[in-house]
């Protein structure tokens, strides 16, 4: 078997799995996927944590679906597909031969970003795809100035601008590296980068209208967000906490690369990076260094200055060279004396988490005995509110509101989609017209054994009590203790404005 039709077979066969096992087997979706198919109901330029592209794609699959919700785990499994494409391409463009590429993509697999948050399709999760895209396009632009290279990266760029701001570390990266090596100058003298920034800015014009016209609503809640430092020491401890999650998260790749070598050959090992060192600083190979490290190196310089910390789940798509890193510098597979042992290593691996995730939809709750977002009864819930509803007021169930869990899967499973007017805030709710609201009433929706609903709504509703009380059984077998959901329903003509008082 050819090396290309191996590493196609391997990365179409894991995707296929990683997309299949929670589609047949998770009862319910995770929280930001729910969170996701709220805001893309309402098809905004932004919402209140993210720009818009995650709750756009998940949009568009419910619609795709006829209404169900398993495309979320779909879209992730097609952004690590991508991700290996862009992986091997990369490879192969830096010398890698067929074999070598095949071995970073499985590598870069067993990375634990790859692995157990598949599932949870995010704008980190989408991230992997751009980030690789991006790299691969600035790699093959700044080698052949091909226009088109130029253009499809700043369209790629304003793609991943609208997925996560986080790709401005990227972005900087591009930019920094232009800027600090001379014979990288030279590309201010072309035309392809300043029209790959004239595309990039036009592209996102949309975005940045609806920023100005919300206050800059995403940004305001990632400052608020923000975890910045409470003493001197998280100046030192938050940086490298990031750095040993993020070494934490090659675990598989260590193991795999271990079991490749055999117990007598780690002993070599050191031989070989002195001798692959030496190598790099007569041959160089500064832009994989560059793209594989100066991210991360900006993280922590960020974090050390600023005492922030950052969440480890960020660091999702800043290693999409860590396979090819390895393959390069450990001279794999060649160094192996057992590189079938390192592939069996590889899919045991992913069989492990494949297994954790089948456990978590199916084991799980036997043996945690609690409740879990993913075992919530939500269509049964949200079905029973929208009838109660149409009992009391005669019309369909228009709004909802309350956290973020409670009203999303209203929002999700309803019939008719009611709009989620997020803790009654027009402010983090900038789709909802507060006349319109008015005009059709609302239905409060909270989760737990109290008599009033959250603070937050308290404040527009200060004498606010339940109106009603269900207890519902969660998907599954197991002995889960059952949610009690609270609902008050106020009709059209008394919803608030403004807070009270």
């Amino acid at each position: 078997m050819t090396a290309t039709r191996a590493a196609l077979l391997y990365a179409a066969g894991l995707s296929l799995l990683y997309a299949l096992v929670p589609t047949l087997t998770f009862p319910g979706p995770p929280l930001d996927v729910v969170e996701g198919f709220a805001w893309g109901r309402e098809l905004q330029l932004g919402y209140t944590k993210h720009p818009p592209m995650q709750a756009w794609l998940l949009e568009a699959t419910y619609r795709m679906t006829g209404g169900y919700y398993f495309g979320g785990y779909w879209l992730s499994a097609t952004s690590a597909a991508l991700g290996y494409l862009f992986i091997w391409q990369i490879g192969r463009r830096l010398g890698l031969n067929n074999w070598q590429a095949f071995w970073a993509v499985i590598l870069t697999s067993v990375t634990f970003y790859f692995t157990l948050p598949m599932p949870e399709f995010n704008p980190n999760i989408l991230q992997i795809p751009v980030w690789g895209a991006m790299i691969l396009l600035f790699l093959r632009a700044q080698e052949t100035s091909r226009l088109l290279d130029w253009i499809l990266l700043g369209a790629v760029a304003a793609f991943g601008l609208y997925t996560k701001y986080f790709v401005v570390l990227l972005i900087g990266t591009i930019g920094l590296y232009v800027l600090v090596f001379p014979d990288a100058r030279r590309l201010f003298r072309t035309l392809g980068p300043w029209l790959c920034t004239l595309i990039c800015a036009v592209l996102l014009v949309p975005h940045i209208l609806w920023l100005l016209q919300t206050d800059f609503l995403t940004i305001q809640y990632a400052a608020s967000r923000s975890k910045s430092a409470a003493t001197v020491i998280d100046h030192l401890f938050n940086p490298l906490n990031f750095l040993f999650a993020q070494i934490g998260n090659h675990a598989g790749l260590f193991l795999a690369i271990a079991a490749g070598l055999g117990w007598h050959q780690l002993k070599q090992l050191r031989a070989e990076l002195k001798k692959n060192n030496t190598r790099l600083v007569e041959h160089g190979d500064r832009f994989l260094l560059w793209f594989a490290f100066v991210p991360l190196i900006v993280v922590l310089f960020a974090s050390a200055l600023t005492g922030n910390e950052f969440e480890h789940m960020w660091g999702t798509p800043m290693f999409v060279l860590s396979g090819v890193v390895a393959v390069r510098y450990l001279s794999l597979p060649d160094l192996w004396s057992h590189p079938r042992r390192a592939f069996v290593a590889a899919v045991a691996i992913q069989a492990i988490f494949l297994a954790v995730i089948f456990g978590q939809a199916v084991l799980e709750p036997y043996w945690k005995k609690k409740q879990t977002r993913m075992h919530y009864p939500a269509k049964s819930v949200a079905e029973e509110l929208a009838a109660i509803w149409q009992n009391d007021q005669k019309t369909d169930l228009r709004y909802v509101a309350g956290d973020m869990w409670s009203a999303a899967n209203v929002t999700l499973h309803a019939p008719g989609r009611p709009s989620m007017f997020y803790l009654h805030s027009q402010a983090l709710s900038p789709w909802i017209d507060i006349e319109d609201v008015e005009k059709h009433g609302l239905m409060i929706v909270w989760r737990g054994d109290r008599e009033a609903p959250l603070n937050e709504l308290l404040r527009f509703y200060p004498d606010a009590v339940r109106q009603g009380s269900r207890t519902f059984h969660y998907q599954s077998a197991a002995d889960i203790p059952d949610v009690i959901v609270n609902w008050l329903i106020i009709p059209p003509g008394a919803v608030a404005k403004t807070p009270a008082g």
